[in-house]
């Protein structure tokens, strides 16, 4: 019988940005507040990605809520998996042992393990597509929020280009252009205000 696991890769896939890529360069410690591209004209800033994903309240938040969704359905398709193994293992023994009255009988009953696979399957293909909903569901939210913030931050900094940084994929980048720090304390602010007005509209109700 085919064992039935909860595929994650969706959620793996996030939980994956979180971590931190060792053989990432050293950065030079120069705040982010001086000589920001002055020789080019350029003014150019970055995100540390990992920091991001692992310090900004949004993120932990939702985070929590796909692993306990992902456990939940975990757990739901592997007790439906134990329950379909039994019949199989059941309707083996009964057919070996001539446990049945009639051939019509041991067909219902493979009939019926049959439906019972099937039923299973499907479950498995509807949870991993919420689990997969989900998780769009964060990314958009995640980016909806990170560009909102970058573009009302961005009104007093005047950045030319903030680009994002994750593990190695700039290979060097001086630590004054590291903007992450002001990012993350911006948006858990804005968070948590959100969180404020929601609970004073509903003290009001």
């Amino acid at each position: 019988m085919k064992k039935y696991v909860f595929s994650t890769m969706a959620f793996a896939a996030i939980v994956a940005l979180a971590s931190c890529n060792n053989a990432a360069p050293k950065m030079d410690e120069q705040p982010a507040n001086e000589a920001n591209g002055s020789e080019s004209g350029i003014k150019i800033a970055y995100v540390e990605v990992d920091s991001l994903m692992t310090q900004y309240d949004f993120c932990k938040d939702f985070t929590l809520v796909l692993q306990k969704k992902s456990n939940n359905a975990r757990n739901t398709l592997n007790q439906k998996g134990q329950q379909l193994q039994n019949a199989m293992n059941n309707f083996q023994q009964k057919l070996n042992n001539n446990g049945f009255a009639s051939r019509e009988q041991a067909e219902s009953q493979q009939l019926a393990i049959q439906r019972q696979q099937n039923d299973l399957q499907q479950l498995q293909a509807r949870l991993e597509n919420e689990l997969a909903n989900e998780t769009q569901t964060y990314n958009d939210g995640l980016r909806d929020s990170l560009q909102h913030f970058l573009a009302a931050y961005n009104k007093d900094k005047k950045y030319d280009i903030i680009l994002t940084k994750q593990g190695d994929n700039i290979l060097y980048a001086a630590k004054r252009y590291d903007i992450t720090q002001d990012v993350i304390n911006g948006l858990n602010k804005h968070y948590k205000s959100t969180f404020k007005k929601a609970d004073k509209k509903e003290d009001k109700k």
